[in-house]
Protein backbone atom coordinates (compact mmCIF):
# COMPACT_ATOMS: atom_id res chain seq x y z
CA UNK A 1 0.00 0.00 0.00
CA UNK A 2 1.51 3.36 -0.68
CA UNK A 3 2.03 6.04 1.39
CA UNK A 4 -0.88 8.16 2.06
CA UNK A 5 -1.51 12.10 2.45
CA UNK A 6 -1.20 13.79 5.79
CA UNK A 7 0.88 11.18 7.19
CA UNK A 8 -1.72 8.75 7.70
CA UNK A 9 0.37 5.53 6.66
CA UNK A 10 2.84 5.87 9.54
CA UNK A 11 0.22 5.95 11.81
CA UNK A 12 -1.64 2.96 10.56
CA UNK A 13 1.48 1.34 11.01
CA UNK A 14 2.12 2.68 14.24
CA UNK A 15 -1.30 1.20 15.22
CA UNK A 16 -0.75 -2.52 13.27
CA UNK A 17 2.78 -2.84 15.93
CA UNK A 18 0.93 -1.78 18.52
CA UNK A 19 -1.92 -4.35 17.67
CA UNK A 20 0.79 -6.83 16.99
CA UNK A 21 2.47 -6.74 20.29
CA UNK A 22 -0.78 -6.81 22.21
CA UNK A 23 -1.68 -10.24 20.29
CA UNK A 24 2.06 -10.93 20.81
CA UNK A 25 1.46 -10.31 25.48
CA UNK A 26 -2.06 -11.78 25.47
CA UNK A 27 -0.92 -15.08 23.52
CA UNK A 28 2.00 -15.41 26.19
CA UNK A 29 -0.22 -14.61 29.19
CA UNK A 30 -2.76 -17.18 27.91
CA UNK A 31 -0.64 -20.02 27.27
CA UNK A 32 1.10 -19.51 30.53
CA UNK A 33 -2.61 -19.02 32.14
CA UNK A 34 -3.14 -22.74 30.85
CA UNK A 35 -0.52 -23.50 33.13
CA UNK A 36 -1.38 -22.00 35.99
CA UNK A 37 -5.29 -23.51 35.77
CA UNK A 38 -3.25 -27.13 35.59
CA UNK A 39 -0.97 -26.25 38.78
CA UNK A 40 -3.89 -24.52 40.31
CA UNK A 41 -3.66 -26.25 43.73
CA UNK A 42 -0.20 -26.29 43.78
CA UNK A 43 -0.21 -22.30 43.18
CA UNK A 44 -2.86 -21.39 46.17
CA UNK A 45 -1.52 -23.54 48.88
CA UNK A 46 2.04 -21.76 47.97
CA UNK A 47 -0.04 -18.47 48.41
CA UNK A 48 -2.38 -19.25 51.35
CA UNK A 49 0.58 -19.53 53.54
CA UNK A 50 0.78 -16.53 55.06
CA UNK A 51 -2.26 -16.90 56.47
CA UNK A 52 -2.74 -20.93 56.79
CA UNK A 53 -1.41 -24.42 56.14
CA UNK A 54 -3.90 -25.15 53.04
CA UNK A 55 -1.72 -28.34 52.48
CA UNK A 56 -2.56 -29.75 56.02
CA UNK A 57 -6.14 -28.65 56.07
CA UNK A 58 -6.53 -30.72 52.37
CA UNK A 59 -4.60 -33.50 53.99
CA UNK A 60 -7.12 -34.10 57.11
CA UNK A 61 -10.03 -32.98 55.16
CA UNK A 62 -10.64 -30.15 57.50
CA UNK A 63 -13.72 -27.87 56.12
CA UNK A 64 -12.13 -24.53 56.43
CA UNK A 65 -8.37 -23.41 56.63
CA UNK A 66 -7.95 -20.76 59.19
CA UNK A 67 -9.92 -17.70 58.42
CA UNK A 68 -10.30 -18.33 54.74
CA UNK A 69 -13.51 -19.30 53.09
CA UNK A 70 -14.82 -19.65 49.72
CA UNK A 71 -18.43 -17.86 49.03
CA UNK A 72 -20.73 -18.38 46.61
CA UNK A 73 -21.88 -21.45 43.52
CA UNK A 74 -19.52 -19.48 40.89
CA UNK A 75 -17.02 -19.16 43.74
CA UNK A 76 -14.47 -21.87 43.21
CA UNK A 77 -14.62 -21.48 39.60
CA UNK A 78 -14.13 -17.82 39.52
CA UNK A 79 -11.04 -18.08 42.04
CA UNK A 80 -9.18 -20.51 40.08
CA UNK A 81 -9.80 -18.62 36.67
CA UNK A 82 -8.75 -15.50 38.45
CA UNK A 83 -5.53 -16.64 39.87
CA UNK A 84 -4.82 -18.56 36.72
CA UNK A 85 -5.12 -15.22 35.14
CA UNK A 86 -3.25 -13.18 37.48
CA UNK A 87 -0.60 -16.12 37.20
CA UNK A 88 -0.30 -15.49 33.27
CA UNK A 89 0.26 -11.68 33.66
CA UNK A 90 3.07 -12.39 36.58
CA UNK A 91 4.90 -14.66 34.75
CA UNK A 92 5.26 -12.88 31.34
CA UNK A 93 5.76 -9.43 33.01
CA UNK A 94 9.16 -9.19 31.91
CA UNK A 95 7.60 -10.77 28.33
CA UNK A 96 5.06 -8.16 27.93
CA UNK A 97 7.07 -5.43 29.50
CA UNK A 98 9.80 -5.93 26.53
CA UNK A 99 6.89 -5.70 24.04
CA UNK A 100 6.18 -2.22 25.35
CA UNK A 101 9.63 -1.47 25.32
CA UNK A 102 9.99 -2.31 21.62
CA UNK A 103 6.93 -0.51 21.02
CA UNK A 104 8.02 2.72 22.44
CA UNK A 105 11.61 2.49 21.04
CA UNK A 106 11.16 1.35 17.25
CA UNK A 107 13.59 3.92 16.14
CA UNK A 108 16.53 2.63 18.15
CA UNK A 109 19.67 1.78 15.85
CA UNK A 110 21.44 -1.44 15.23
CA UNK A 111 24.02 -0.79 18.04
CA UNK A 112 21.66 0.80 20.34
CA UNK A 113 19.86 -1.95 20.39
CA UNK A 114 22.42 -4.03 20.83
CA UNK A 115 23.30 -1.80 24.25
CA UNK A 116 20.01 -1.64 25.09
CA UNK A 117 19.37 -5.85 25.24
CA UNK A 118 21.79 -6.40 27.35
CA UNK A 119 19.90 -4.20 30.14
CA UNK A 120 16.68 -5.64 29.08
CA UNK A 121 17.36 -8.78 29.56
CA UNK A 122 17.66 -8.04 33.10
CA UNK A 123 14.16 -7.42 33.44
CA UNK A 124 13.45 -11.38 34.54
CA UNK A 125 15.92 -11.12 37.51
CA UNK A 126 14.89 -7.86 38.94
CA UNK A 127 10.88 -8.41 38.47
CA UNK A 128 11.25 -12.04 40.16
CA UNK A 129 13.72 -10.25 42.81
CA UNK A 130 10.93 -7.92 43.48
CA UNK A 131 7.91 -10.55 43.33
CA UNK A 132 10.08 -12.69 45.76
CA UNK A 133 10.56 -9.48 48.52
CA UNK A 134 6.87 -9.05 48.15
CA UNK A 135 5.81 -13.06 48.51
CA UNK A 136 8.46 -12.59 51.54
CA UNK A 137 7.08 -9.59 53.42
CA UNK A 138 3.19 -10.81 53.00
CA UNK A 139 3.75 -12.75 56.96
CA UNK A 140 4.69 -9.49 57.93
CA UNK A 141 2.29 -7.24 56.60
CA UNK A 142 -0.48 -9.20 56.97
CA UNK A 143 0.21 -9.90 60.90
CA UNK A 144 0.58 -6.18 61.55
CA UNK A 145 -3.24 -6.07 59.62
CA UNK A 146 -4.71 -8.99 61.85
CA UNK A 147 -3.53 -6.95 64.30
CA UNK A 148 -5.56 -4.04 63.87
CA UNK A 149 -9.25 -6.75 64.36
CA UNK A 150 -11.00 -6.51 67.50
CA UNK A 151 -10.49 -8.93 70.15
CA UNK A 152 -13.82 -9.72 70.70
CA UNK A 153 -14.83 -10.44 66.69
CA UNK A 154 -13.20 -12.50 64.32
CA UNK A 155 -12.21 -11.51 60.78
CA UNK A 156 -13.37 -13.96 57.87
CA UNK A 157 -11.68 -13.38 54.53
CA UNK A 158 -12.74 -14.30 51.32
CA UNK A 159 -10.03 -16.45 49.63
CA UNK A 160 -10.53 -14.82 46.19
CA UNK A 161 -10.21 -11.68 48.13
CA UNK A 162 -7.18 -12.90 49.55
CA UNK A 163 -5.74 -14.29 46.61
CA UNK A 164 -6.16 -11.13 44.64
CA UNK A 165 -4.88 -9.07 47.59
CA UNK A 166 -1.10 -11.55 47.36
CA UNK A 167 -0.94 -11.04 43.63
CA UNK A 168 -1.44 -7.52 43.66
CA UNK A 169 1.39 -6.72 45.78
CA UNK A 170 3.77 -9.62 44.50
CA UNK A 171 2.72 -7.75 41.06
CA UNK A 172 3.38 -4.37 42.07
CA UNK A 173 6.50 -5.45 43.59
CA UNK A 174 7.71 -6.77 40.85
CA UNK A 175 7.21 -4.05 37.93
CA UNK A 176 8.67 -1.52 41.01
CA UNK A 177 11.68 -3.23 40.73
CA UNK A 178 11.97 -2.82 36.78
CA UNK A 179 12.96 0.77 37.47
CA UNK A 180 16.65 0.75 37.04
CA UNK A 181 16.27 -1.45 34.36
CA UNK A 182 14.13 0.96 31.94
CA UNK A 183 16.37 3.74 33.56
CA UNK A 184 19.41 2.07 32.57
CA UNK A 185 18.19 0.87 29.12
CA UNK A 186 16.95 4.86 28.16
CA UNK A 187 20.60 5.81 29.03
CA UNK A 188 22.35 3.00 27.16
CA UNK A 189 20.26 4.22 24.24
CA UNK A 190 21.21 8.03 24.65
CA UNK A 191 17.59 8.89 25.51
CA UNK A 192 18.76 9.97 29.46
CA UNK A 193 22.46 10.57 30.91
CA UNK A 194 22.58 9.96 34.21
CA UNK A 195 23.21 13.70 35.78
CA UNK A 196 19.78 13.90 34.24
CA UNK A 197 18.81 11.08 36.69
CA UNK A 198 20.31 12.03 39.60
CA UNK A 199 20.24 15.61 39.49
CA UNK A 200 16.36 15.78 39.79
CA UNK A 201 16.67 13.31 43.33
CA UNK A 202 14.27 14.54 45.70
CA UNK A 203 11.52 14.71 43.20
CA UNK A 204 12.11 11.29 42.41
CA UNK A 205 12.63 10.19 46.58
CA UNK A 206 9.26 12.09 46.96
CA UNK A 207 7.07 10.08 43.77
CA UNK A 208 9.08 6.33 44.71
CA UNK A 209 7.30 7.40 48.56
CA UNK A 210 3.77 8.90 46.77
CA UNK A 211 3.95 5.92 44.53
CA UNK A 212 4.54 3.11 47.40
CA UNK A 213 1.99 5.20 49.21
CA UNK A 214 -0.89 5.48 46.51
CA UNK A 215 -0.68 1.83 44.87
CA UNK A 216 0.53 -0.54 48.38
CA UNK A 217 -2.06 -2.34 48.67
CA UNK A 218 -1.73 -3.01 52.16
CA UNK A 219 -1.35 0.85 52.64
CA UNK A 220 0.47 0.27 56.44
CA UNK A 221 3.86 2.11 56.70
CA UNK A 222 5.80 -1.16 57.19
CA UNK A 223 5.07 -2.34 53.27
CA UNK A 224 5.57 0.92 52.36
CA UNK A 225 9.26 1.28 53.93
CA UNK A 226 9.96 -2.15 52.46
CA UNK A 227 8.97 -1.06 49.32
CA UNK A 228 10.46 2.47 48.92
CA UNK A 229 13.57 2.02 50.32
CA UNK A 230 14.55 -1.02 48.17
CA UNK A 231 13.55 1.38 45.32
CA UNK A 232 15.47 4.76 46.72
CA UNK A 233 18.73 2.29 46.30
CA UNK A 234 18.19 0.93 43.05
CA UNK A 235 17.25 4.15 41.79
CA UNK A 236 20.77 5.71 43.02
CA UNK A 237 22.37 2.57 41.91
CA UNK A 238 20.95 2.95 38.22
CA UNK A 239 21.63 7.36 38.23
CA UNK A 240 25.87 6.02 39.31
CA UNK A 241 26.01 2.87 36.66
CA UNK A 242 24.58 5.47 34.21
CA UNK A 243 27.15 7.76 34.74
CA UNK A 244 29.91 5.41 34.38
CA UNK A 245 28.33 4.78 30.76
CA UNK A 246 28.27 8.61 30.19
CA UNK A 247 32.09 8.72 30.81
CA UNK A 248 33.03 5.73 29.24
CA UNK A 249 31.00 7.28 25.90
CA UNK A 250 32.57 10.67 26.68
CA UNK A 251 36.23 9.13 26.55
CA UNK A 252 35.26 7.20 23.53
CA UNK A 253 33.85 10.51 21.26
CA UNK A 254 36.99 11.98 22.02
CA UNK A 255 39.27 9.38 21.11
CA UNK A 256 37.67 9.84 17.87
Amino acid sequence: MSTSTGGRMPLLDHLREFRRRIVLSSIAILIVSIVGWIFYNPIITTLAKPVCDLSEAQDIGSTHCGSLYINGVLGPLNLQIKVALLVGVIVCAPFWLFQIWGFIAPGLHRKEKRNSAFFLLSATPFFAGGAFLGYSILPIAIKVLFGFTPNSLSNLIKFDDYLDFVLRVILLFGLAFELPVFLIALNAIGFITGKAILKPWRIWIFAIVLFTAAFTPTGDPLTMALLALPLCALYFLAGGIALVVDRRRLRKTRSQ
